[in-house]
């Protein structure tokens, strides 16, 4: 009886390799929701059961993405750029993760999205899935540019303003758009871990906090072709010949470092405030989008969500 006798590590082997359950090259949370049903749906639950697998492809894809996110190649407008970690926070947004970039969560929460959007989920996000990312945010931007009538616009408070000697004709807001900001700034005062400073009345802003002040509103196009001539090299991604600006339903926002400088230096300061990141949480609930190339630039949509 002894000599069929199978030593212990053997049938643990065994038992061990019947656990294995290989991931396809192309992961999506179907995958997973099958086994887990509604609670697939939830990141930590998806993240969980991506380390029980301990799926080589999601692995893989997160080598791939920690790369990708500081090298990646890609263009935009005649400017070339390199890598998608300055638009981290609304990648993660789009594809409702908090997982960081160079994880399997994240991987996976990339692969979700790209099967919806109709891509192959490899979990990669690669050139081919960012540009289908900007074409979704570029698209829920303002569509409409016509230039706003006299009636429809409001003269803001200078105290609303990030330069307090703004000549009055630049202080122009559309009406509905200054009182979604109002309502947007009265939100974003009450969120105490922004630590905004308040100021006599409630809901606004104190007069030295500089934080979501207005940096530009309505701008005509005789004012944006001035400031084109003053600034000739800003190209089509700094001052847009038809801008949504003339509607006066874009606002340029203070979210840090220098206040509208598209240096990549400069963008990745103001990407980490904590004003941004509540922005980039909270501002569409006030019908604000977010133009992804300039984080200071909200165009006020409706409050549709």
């Amino acid at each position: 009886m002894n000599r069929f006798r199978i030593p212990i590590t053997v049938i643990v082997a065994l038992s061990a390799s019947l656990l294995v359950v290989s991931f396809s090259s192309s992961v999506s949370p179907s995958h997973v929701k099958e086994a887990g049903g509604p609670a697939a749906d939830n990141d930590e639950y998806l993240e969980a059961a991506v380390q029980r697998e301990s799926s080589p492809s999601l692995s893989q894809a997160a080598k791939r993405n920690s790369l990708l996110r500081t090298d990646l190649k890609w263009g935009f407008g005649s400017k070339q750029q390199r890598g998608w970690y300055l638009y981290t926070p609304l990648i993660s947004r789009l594809i409702d993760t908090r997982h960081s970039p160079a994880s399997n969560g994240f991987a996976a929460a990339v692969a979700r999205w790209q099967k919806k959007s109709g891509l192959p989920p490899s979990g990669v996000l690669d050139d081919q899935t960012l540009y289908k990312m900007i074409a979704e945010w570029q698209g829920k931007r303002i569509k409409d540019r016509t230039p706003a009538l006299p009636g429809q616009l409001f003269t803001a408070p200078i105290a609303d303003f990030y330069d307090p000697t703004r000549e009055e004709e630049l202080l122009k807001v559309e009406r509905s758009t200054y009182a979604a900001y109002r309502r947007l700034v009265a939100a974003a005062i009450a969120e105490r871990s922004l630590g905004l400073a308040r100021g006599a009345k409630k809901g606004e802003l104190a007069h030295g906090e500089k934080y979501l002040k207005i940096i530009s509103s309505l701008r005509t196009r005789e004012y944006q072709e001035k400031l084109r001539r003053e600034s000739p090299n800003s190209g089509s991604a700094g001052l847009a010949v038809n801008s949504p600006h003339f509607t006066g339903r874009a606002l340029d926002l203070y979210v840090g470092g220098e206040p509208v400088d598209t240096l990549d230096s400069n963008r990745a300061v103001q990407v980490q405030t904590r004003v941004y990141l509540w922005l980039v949480r909270n501002a569409e609930r006030f019908g604000f989008r977010p133009y992804f190339y300039e984080p200071w630039h909200w165009e006020y949509v409706g409050e549709k969500c």
